[in-house]
């Protein structure tokens, strides 16, 4: 569940370069440092032991996380009530939900490997962001546990990552409740690319008055185009989560796949169902019986690839570009 409502961190950043498709960022603001804020981690001592301080701790120091676990896991806005607290700790003590609790706090220990290259990630990857859009907000970064509900909550200028969530493709209990295609992506090496995808689709968010499946496609295209350049190194298929196989199949299959889209006049369908069905995890039987799936990405990516290097628009030129039938024309993309 996404809430979304802006706080302005007033920094500029004087952008020297001119086009996007380079990988060079000008003058980049070193003081953009992301420390993660360990909401998780006081709650879970407050379940643990009751201890009325913490209580007051919580509602003193993190109202807003408070408030967001109200809203995204018990529908609630009364935040600050015995009832609420008593809630909490009723979800929080289910024997599996707890002993999930425990592994997630220690496996995102503040002094972890793990938790340190994620704050990297994320400080190294808002520097870059910024020095291509110097009016994007910078949010506070927390880590929640939500119960393998949501990956991620942001709202205001707060960006939450939900540990339970990113625990590893073999945690024991995953696969009682997510399929492999599922699983792939719920590792700590997704966390801050995660982060950075949702936090720029929502200072940007998709607008388009037809809605169909190619101004869909342009969009992902545009996001994910973002972060292969402002991410630590991040591929397209880190971004989203893409092995080399499926991508393997993604190259060989293009042009099959884009003549299968016109033939089944899907490209500019605005049924959403077709619409769906190109951005699910889940492999795209539809297409083809061994055909990956994100196959919208796949080719929203390459359309936006070829779009930068025609034009040499800029990162921010592009994310303002809502003509995605302009933007598919000056592409010149023909797989």
């Amino acid at each position: 569940m996404i809430y979304k409502n802006f706080w302005l961190f007033a920094l500029l950043t004087f952008i020297l370069f001119s086009g996007c498709n380079r990988k060079s960022f000008g003058m980049m603001d070193d003081s953009i440092s992301i420390l993660i804020n360990r909401f998780d981690t006081v709650l879970f001592e407050w379940i643990e032991s009751d201890d009325p301080e913490i209580v007051q701790q919580l509602i003193n120091d993190y109202p807003s996380m408070l408030g967001l676990l109200g809203k995204s896991i018990f529908q609630t806005n009364e935040t600050d009530s015995t009832v609420f607290f008593n809630r909490i700790k009723n979800y929080y003590s289910e024997p599996t939900l707890k002993s999930l609790y425990k592994d997630a706090i220690t496996l995102y220990n503040t002094n972890s490997p793990v938790t340190q290259q994620i704050e990297k990630e994320l400080s190294n990857g808002f520097r870059r962001l910024q020095a291509l859009f110097s009016n994007l907000q910078i949010p506070a970064v927390y880590m929640h546990v939500s119960g393998l509900q949501q990956n991620l909550i942001v709202a205001d200028s707060l960006l939450s990552f939900s540990i339970d969530k990113y625990m590893g493709v073999d945690y024991p209990i995953y696969e009682d409740f997510f399929y492999d295609y599922q699983r792939k992506s719920m590792t700590p090496e997704r966390v801050a690319i995660d982060g950075l995808y949702a936090w720029l689709s929502t200072e940007y968010p998709y607008q388009s008055q037809e809605n169909t499946l190619l101004d869909k496609m342009i969009y992902e295209g545009k996001i994910i185009y973002i972060l292969t350049q402002a991410g630590t190194d991040y591929s397209f298929q880190q971004i989203i989560s893409m092995n080399e196989k499926e991508y393997q199949w993604c190259q060989k299959y293009e042009s099959t796949l884009w003549k299968t889209l016109i033939e089944r006049n899907h490209l500019y369908s605005k049924e959403a169902m077709v619409i769906s069905g190109y951005f699910q995890p889940a492999p795209s039987t539809f297409v083809s019986a061994d055909a990956p799936g994100n196959l919208g990405q796949f080719i929203g990516y390459r359309i936006i690839s070829r779009y930068m290097k025609q034009t040499k628009s800029s990162c921010k030129d592009l994310m303002l570009h809502n003509n995605a039938q302009e933007i598919l024309k000056k592409s010149k993309y023909k797989p």
